[in-house]
């Protein structure tokens, strides 16, 4: 033995890890004209859609872009996730969407980045559906305080804003589709993946139909993916036959790493960057960033 890990398993793993985060650190990560604004949503529970939207937000911030996360789920846990409080004395998206505060009053800096930036959800959030059923304007409550927001920033304007939505297909949901330009569907390489899905679609045929024409689909994202398996291999085949154009290439990985770091208040990316899963929403991300609309 001469210390050397030799071609084994674990030193090509290691090997691999380098050059793909020296690929990350050299490539260029654009930046668009115009800022994007994307709701994350698949009604589907448990498709790694608040990850998704955390970890690929934190990843442009983490290469120069300013990234706004707007927490729209009940649950807030893209807020744990970002290290941003929201107990229920903090304001967040319930008091810009339903009651009378600014957006730009209750976003927060995540600890995650300096240009990470997270507006909370709090528990109260859970009655907006049932208050916004009689509200005037209901459907454009959420674009009419991202609006505010970056009015507010226009000195230093938002490249990127992402809404994390609940899993479902609610008043918050429709808000979030009505306010955004985009929509980025996480699907797990599982079973029943496409379970549900022409149910989204569906609802954001009828969204561009009658509230927001300029609505796309621009992103389908592969998550819980394992190797290891035939189905996954098989899951990945099927979505991408379906949607060519909007699947990323990079896919995500199960991990502990992903689903540990939440726990800490972390992405990731922040958690540990130098593991398969933070390398592998690192790439999501900037190829995300290099065939966007507006790029």
């Amino acid at each position: 033995m001469t210390g050397s890990l030799g071609h084994t398993p674990l030193a090509d793993e290691l090997e691999s890890a380098r050059q793909r985060r020296e690929a990350l650190n050299n490539a260029v990560w654009p930046l668009p004209r115009a800022t994007r604004v994307i709701t994350v949503a698949n009604q589907k529970g448990g498709v790694g859609k608040t990850t998704t939207a955390v970890n690929i937000a934190a990843a442009l911030a983490r290469h120069g872009a300013k990234v706004a996360v707007i927490d729209l789920d009940p649950q807030g846990n893209a807020s744990t996730a970002l290290g941003v409080e929201h107990h229920a004395e903090i304001p967040g998206t319930y008091e810009a969407v339903v009651g009378d505060a600014a957006m730009s009053q209750v976003i927060k800096r995540s600890p995650g980045g300096e240009e990470l930036w997270c507006v909370p959800a709090t528990i109260n959030l859970a009655s907006a559906e049932i208050e916004l059923v009689s509200a005037e304007n209901r459907e454009y409550r959420l674009r009419e305080s991202i609006a505010e927001l970056q009015r507010a920033h226009q000195h230093q304007p938002f490249h990127y804003i992402f809404i994390d939505t609940p899993p479902s297909l609610g008043v918050l949901t429709i808000n979030a589709f009505v306010a955004a330009s985009e929509v980025l569907i996480p699907i797990q390489c599982e079973y029943y993946a496409l379970e549900g899905l022409s149910q989204l679609l569906g609802t954001i045929e009828r969204i561009t139909a009658h509230l927001n024409p300029s609505l796309l689909l621009s992103t389908i994202a592969l998550t819980m993916f394992d190797a290891r398996t035939n189905l996954a291999h098989q899951v990945a085949e099927d979505v991408r036959t379906h949607f060519p154009q909007q699947v990323l290439r990079s896919v995500i990985p199960r991990s502990v790493r992903i689903s540990e770091a939440p726990s800490y208040g972390q992405s990731v990316i922040e958690y540990d960057m130098s593991s398969p899963g933070a390398l592998s929403y690192a790439e999501a991300a900037l190829e995300f960033a290099q065939r966007g609309t507006g790029a």
